[in-house]
């Protein structure tokens, strides 16, 4: 059996490590894994780039120009198919298509015409919509029947001139429906629920959860408290892309300045810019983003709880890593993000809900060790051996089936 996955990136980022687990799982197996890619951190002995940045500026200024993603990238793209005849895989894996790389049309077209098996991963929820990743934000359930006046046509990746959401919409679900040998896996309950809405909803759609190294992130072990200062504190953290956005600014406001003296704010992922704009906050403590999954796992087990103002979440990886290292997650009830959190290991608020905020955080602070308990036994269903070998059970199903 030949497996090859094409994504966006590889090694780093949130689908980018799926792909390299995946990768080094089916070499574990002794299966011959193959990896397409636009962008690594890594060496990589079994991949294959895809075009270079010339070609990923270009497509990226006709999407602006054009409103349409997954258009350009011809030249790239016939190459990357002209890699796959050489290397002749069984199963093609679909990740990430929408980074501007790949020609939709073309690819999807290769895999149709040679009745290639073909598992496609929503990660998000752009395989069928005209345009966006998520819709949740803008009420917007056009997908279900036709793309078109996008409320999202300007946010995103914002189209400068047109809005070709419908043209988009009805050329993916031509370009799908032709591929006989297809199935989607949602990495969510709720994703799957959305798909079967969707022009997707007749084919075979499965459920298999994003995996967490925990080998990596877990409980015990070295974490950043001393070295910061912290040691006496209860650690909240926060992510800076979640946390910053326009529509939270009023609840991160709110919590910044309801924090006592024992209380500090961990905001992870900043910029530069951010950094300094809470240069004058004692009790805020920003911090770079980074692509160690090893110093993030550091910066888990420092904090007491994870508050996740997620609005728009398929399926919530940085819940599930929180969960590993012992961290309890208070999230938003959007999305896939609910499924990562019971009662034992945290708390599920309504969009906006600072009073529900506040409450979640005055109980977990109470009870912090019956919550760090229930964190790690609930992560447990997340741990990548056990989701990943689901994805080589449906592998080796598909290879077998006739």
């Amino acid at each position: 059996m030949k497996v090859a996955q094409i994504n966006a990136v590889y090694g780093f980022s949130s689908t980018g490590t799926i792909v390299q687990d995946l990768d080094c799982m089916l070499q574990e197996e002794g299966i011959e894994s193959l990896v397409a890619y636009q962008k690594t951190n890594s060496r990589i002995c079994n991949g294959y780039k895809i075009g270079n940045v010339m070609h990923s500026k270009w497509h990226a200024m006709w999407t602006r120009i054009s409103g349409k993603q997954g258009y350009a990238s011809k030249s790239a793209t016939k190459r990357l198919i002209k890699w796959l005849k050489k290397e002749r895989p069984d199963i093609v894996h679909l990740h990430n298509l929408h980074s501007n790389y790949v020609n939709l049309k073309l690819l999807l077209g290769y895999l149709s015409t040679n009745n290639i098996k073909t598992v496609l991963t929503l990660h998000d929820c752009w395989f069928f919509t005209g345009k966006c990743f998520h819709y949740v934000e803008d009420n917007c359930y056009k997908w279900e029947t036709l793309c078109r006046n996008c409320p999202r046509n300007k946010k995103d990746v914002p189209s400068l001139f047109f809005d070709s959401t419908e043209k988009s919409f009805t050329d993916k679900k031509t370009w799908l429906a032709d591929i006989d040998n297809l199935t989607i896996v949602g990495c969510s309950d709720w994703i799957c629920k959305e798909a079967k809405r969707s022009f997707l909803g007749d084919r075979r759609i499965v459920r298999i959860y994003n995996g967490v190294d925990q080998t990596i992130f877990k409980p015990f072990g070295e974490d950043l408290r001393a070295e910061l200062g912290i040691e006496k504190k209860f650690v909240i953290l926060g992510m800076a892309n979640k946390w910053l956005l326009k529509e939270n600014e009023e609840t991160v406001q709110a919590i910044i300045a309801s924090l006592k003296e024992d209380e500090i704010l961990l905001l992870g992922g900043c910029t530069e810019t951010q950094m300094q704009s809470f240069c004058n906050h004692p009790n805020v403590l920003p911090m770079k983003y980074t692509t160690s999954r090893e110093y993030l796992a550091k910066i888990y087990k420092t904090c007491d709880v994870f508050v996740n103002l997620t609005r728009a979440e398929v399926f919530g990886l940085v819940n599930a890593e929180a969960l590993s290292c012992g961290t309890p997650v208070i999230t938003y009830n959007s999305g896939g993000s609910p499924e990562c959190v019971n009662e034992t290991c945290g708390k599920v608020v309504e969009q906006g809900d600072l009073t529900g905020v506040f409450e979640a955080l005055k109980e977990i602070k109470s009870n912090l060790e019956k919550y760090k308990v229930g964190a790690v036994e609930f992560s447990k269903r997340f741990n990548k051996d056990v989701n990943y070998e689901k994805y080589l059970a449906l592998y080796k199903e598909l290879v077998e089936e006739k």
